[in-house]
C-alpha cells in the first residue's frame, strides 16, 4: 500500500470508489470506507450499486479521499471507521487496542464448546484489549461470571466502554498476567464491594496474548497497532511461557485453558503446556486452515 490518492475530486459514488481501486485500495476496504463517511452501514453495500450515479459531496469526497490515504499506509480499517464487527457484536475500537481478527472467533467458539451444558462457569480473560474475546462470550452465555484483564488502562477504558454501550455486565482488572494475584481480589472488592469475589480459580482461562517474534519483518505493517499487544520476545512464545507457568494454580481441576498464537507455533505450544503438567492437549484451525489454538486441561486431583 505506497500508492497515493490523487487530489482531483471525484463527483460521483462511482467515480470515488473507481479512484480509490485505481490507488491500489482494496475493494471492499474502499466501500466500507465510503458508506462510513456517508453514515451508512459497512453491511450496505448494495446501496452503492444502486447509487454509483449519485454525486457525492465535495466535503464528503475529500473526506474519503482522506480515509483512503490512511488506509494506504497500512491504518487499519476498524481505527479508521472506529467499530469491528466480532462474533456478532459490534465493538469500538481504536488504537490503543489490537484491532480483533476473525480468526480469533475460533477461540471463542472452543471456550464456548468447552462450558457448554456447564451451569455458571468463571471464565478469565486474559489481554483483553477491546474485551472482544470476554464480550463474546458474556453475549452468548449470560449466566458465566467473566471476568477480563488487561496490563494497560488505555485498553481497559476501551473493553469497558463496550461492554457498557453492549449491556454485558463483567468485571475488570488491571494486571500483568496472572501475578499478585492477592492483590487483583483486593482491587475487586474494591471495586465492588458487594459483588461476588474474584475467584483464586476459574473453569476455563482463555487469552489471545502477544506471540510474534520481536525481529518478525511482520511488523513493519502493524505500525498502527499497539506493539505491546503483537510482539513477545525473541520467539514469540514469551508471554505465552508465562501464562502457561501461572495458569495452572489458578484453574479448577479439570479446567482448561486456551491460547491463541500463531501458525507455525503449534508445536512449540504444545510442547509448553505439556512440560508444564497438563494435559488433553487439543489443537483448532482457523478461517485459513491454520492450526491457531492450543488449549489444554489441568489433571483433576488424584483420588
Amino acid at each position: 500500500m505506497s500508492a497515493a490518492v490523487p487530489d482531483a475530486l471525484p463527483a460521483t459514488v462511482q467515480q470515488a470508489l473507481l479512484r480509490a481501486r485505481q490507488a491500489g485500495l482494496d475493494k471492499l476496504d474502499a466501500q466500507v470506507l465510503l458508506l462510513h463517511r456517508l453514515g451508512r452501514s459497512p453491511h450496505d453495500r448494495a446501496w452503492l450499486i444502486g447509487h454509483d450515479t449519485d454525486p457525492l459531496p465535495a466535503a464528503a469526497a475529500r473526506d474519503f479521499l482522506a480515509l483512503c490515504q490512511r488506509r494506504l499506509t497500512g491504518e487499519p480499517v476498524a481505527y479508521l471507521v472506529g467499530q469491528r464487527e466480532f462474533h456478532g457484536l459490534e465493538l469500538r475500537v481504536d488504537a490503543r487496542v489490537l484491532d480483533p481478527r476473525p480468526d480469533t472467533e475460533t477461540l471463542v467458539d472452543w471456550a464456548l464448546e468447552l462450558v457448554e451444558g456447564q451451569a455458571n462457569p468463571t471464565l478469565l480473560d486474559l489481554g483483553t484489549g477491546s474485551g472482544a474475546i470476554a464480550l463474546a462470550i458474556r453475549h452468548r452465555r449470560p449466566d458465566a461470571r467473566v471476568w477480563a484483564l488487561d496490563a494497560s488502562r488505555d485498553a481497559l477504558a476501551v473493553a469497558q466502554a463496550n461492554a457498557q454501550r453492549l449491556g454485558l455486565p463483567m468485571r475488570f482488572l488491571r494486571g500483568s498476567w496472572l501475578s499478585n494475584w492477592p492483590a487483583r481480589q483486593a482491587e475487586a472488592a474494591a471495586q465492588d464491594p458487594q459483588g461476588p469475589a474474584l475467584p483464586e480459580r476459574f473453569d476455563l482461562i482463555v487469552s489471545n496474548p502477544p506471540y510474534i517474534r520481536a525481529d518478525d519483518p511482520h511488523l513493519a505493517a502493524l505500525t498502527h497497532e499497539p506493539l505491546s499487544a503483537l510482539a513477545s520476545g525473541a520467539d514469540g512464545l514469551e508471554d505465552i511461557r508465562i501464562i502457561v507457568a501461572q495458569a495452572g494454580q489458578h484453574l479448577l481441576p479439570g479446567g482448561w485453558l486456551l491460547l491463541e498464537h500463531g501458525w507455525d507455533q503449534a508445536e512449540d505450544v504444545a510442547a509448553i503446556l505439556r512440560a508444564q503438567g497438563f494435559d488433553q492437549i487439543g489443537h483448532q484451525r482457523d478461517l485459513a486452515g491454520h492450526i491457531r489454538c492450543s488449549g489444554a486441561r489441568r489433571p483433576h486431583l488424584a483420588s
